[in-house]
């Protein structure tokens, strides 16, 4: 029986992994242009294809990793957003709510 407690803990620690792993992967779905909340904000995931003529505020340079609502880290590819919970945005996108990082 000394193999059982051993063979406990091992599949208690894979379970307790898989389950945290989980969450993680679910919590790093992308955000697509057509979804309700993004189309109401115009986010882009490239911002360079920001209608400029809909969007006056944006700007050249404006992308979601230098806004204050990212996040992610400063050279990641994507990143979470505080208007967006659960989802990740492209770190080239841009919304209208964008505001420049301090």
């Amino acid at each position: 029986m000394k193999n059982s407690r051993r063979q406990f803990m091992i599949l208690s620690a894979a379970g307790a992994c898989t389950l945290a792993l989980n969450g993680k992967v679910q919590a790093q779905a992308m955000v697509v242009e057509t979804d309700p909340q993004a189309a109401a904000l115009g986010y882009k995931a490239d911002a360079s294809k920001v209608d400029k003529a809909k969007y006056a505020k944006y700007a050249a340079g404006q992308h979601c990793s230098s806004c204050a609502l990212f996040q992610g880290k400063a050279d990641a590819a994507a990143g979470g957003c505080a208007l967006f919970a659960g989802k990740q945005v492209s770190a080239k996108g841009w919304c209208s709510a964008y505001a420049k990082k301090a």
